[in-house]
């Protein structure tokens, strides 16, 4: 009876352990996931400068500071 149910299962119920990389498999896509992120990271800063310097979105203080230092010039005061 065990043995029947057994047979039932698919083959990757039966070896749970099929599946298994190597640490080189892992690290090479660890590797091209991070490549892939930052250059996904690049692209969106990229997008944001422009949209900065074409003044189509609000900048965020970090961004005035760096763009425009006159506003936080408190020698006129």
């Amino acid at each position: 009876m065990g043995e029947e149910a057994k047979d039932d299962q698919p083959e990757s119920i039966q070896n749970p352990n099929s599946n298994r990389i190597t640490q080189t498999q892992f690290l090479s896509w660890k590797r091209q996931k991070d490549v892939d992120a930052l250059a996904r990271k690049a692209e969106v800063a990229r997008k944001r400068a422009e949209d900065v310097a074409a003044g189509a979105v609000q900048m965020n203080g970090r961004e005035l500071f760096l763009h425009e230092p006159w506003v936080f010039d408190n020698s006129l005061y």
